[in-house]
């Protein structure tokens, strides 16, 4: 076979690792709060997130990192990388989705020679940055409280709802995935629910956190409440308790253009284009997937 070669990570890798998404920060934010929550899959294999990495080294030490989750998402950081590399990687494992810098993830996809391949979802966003010094919080009476148990019915039929809204989940299988999803969200204490008159009218959370940066999940207001402003308000809160905890900056994807105005409304500023891409089924990446 010819062609680069990915290696796959050991621990003594880590710190490597490590460092080069640290350089690339604002599109690695999940592979590094995986690694940094779940460490390598030889450390832990048996959470969805768990993810297994190989490397790509380059002339002057690494330049590219694959990542792939125990529950088959790819995620590749490898800017100019060889995505031909990273399909023989992948050769024999299961994968679901593709998410990642937008160029990177329709270059992996050419490389598994996925295009045929029914979608789920194919949903190219833009993505927004923001340092929090410079967050604008919106007027209001409005209050933010965390998600727990006295507003799970209620987080399990949003999270049902922007399941298949955003994300392109079943009517059947939506409500067991939110379920799931709002359980982790109250234990791991990353979500918020913006009340208004005591009554909860949106949702915002965290989808990966590391010390000095977040990255914003899973905002919703329910239909007949949105155009209200709602949404950036509790985003703004959130954010607001993240600063005062020592984050200094923010990011996320829009997938909407009203959800872009409402992000720009609090400081955020487009800065590239995410991509999140699932498969109708997994597959396994067959051997030579790059041709």
């Amino acid at each position: 076979m010819t062609g680069s070669r990915l290696w796959p990570a050991d621990r003594g890798d880590v710190p490597a690792l490590r460092d080069f998404l640290q350089r690339h920060v604002l599109t690695s934010m999940f592979p590094l709060s995986n690694l940094d929550e779940f460490g390598l899959v030889v450390d832990i294999a048996d959470h969805p997130r768990a993810t297994r990495f190989w490397l790509e080294q380059g002339p002057e030490g690494l330049r590219g990192v694959l990542g792939l989750t125990v529950a088959g998402m790819a995620m590749p950081q490898m800017p100019g990388g060889d995505m031909g590399a990273a399909a023989r990687a992948l050769a024999g494992q299961e994968v679901f989705g593709i998410t990642g810098e937008s160029g990177q993830v329709a270059a992996l996809a050419q490389a598994l020679d996925a295009g045929t391949r029914p979608l789920r979802m194919n949903d190219d966003e833009p993505q927004y940055a923001l340092d929090l010094a410079n967050l604008v919080i919106p007027d209001g009476d409005s209050r933010l409280v965390p998600l727990d148990e006295t507003q799970r019915e209620v987080a399990i039929q949003w999270r049902a709802a922007y399941e298949q809204e955003v994300l392109g989940e079943t009517a059947e299988r939506a409500p067991g995935v939110a379920a799931r999803g709002v359980a982790e969200w109250i234990a791991g204490g990353s979500h918020r629910v913006l009340l208004q008159d005591g009554e909860p009218v949106a949702m915002t959370g965290f989808n990966a956190a590391l010390p000095d940066i977040v990255q914003i999940g899973g905002v919703y207001t329910p239909p007949a409440l949105r155009g209200r402003g709602l949404a950036r308000r509790a985003v703004a809160l959130h954010l607001e308790e993240a600063r005062e905890a020592g984050v200094r900056r923010a990011t996320l994807f829009a997938s909407s253009a009203a959800a872009a105005r409402a992000y720009e409304a609090i400081g955020f500023r487009q800065v590239g284009r995410f991509t999140i891409l699932l498969f109708a089924q997994p597959f396994v990446v067959p051997e030579a997937a790059d041709g």
